[in-house]
């Protein structure tokens, strides 16, 4: 059984591909993550902050497309 890892993604990515990263690891649609986080930035400001600490911690994916 292949286990699955999560990596920020290559080709759905719109600023670092964190959003699109998670939505792979979860298979849905990266809009509704990147929505999600969008909310989760307006209601208390802190998921920018959690956006650029998944951004460096999150190792990009190394597969080539």
């Amino acid at each position: 059984m292949e286990s699955k890892r999560l990596y920020r993604s290559r080709n759905q990515r719109m600023i670092c591909g964190v959003c699109g990263g998670i939505a792979e690891y979860f298979n849905i649609d990266p809009t509704i993550i990147r929505l999600a986080w969008v909310l989760f930035s307006l209601a208390g400001g802190s998921g920018i902050l959690v956006y650029l600490i998944a951004a460096i911690i999150i190792p990009e994916d190394s597969a080539m497309y």
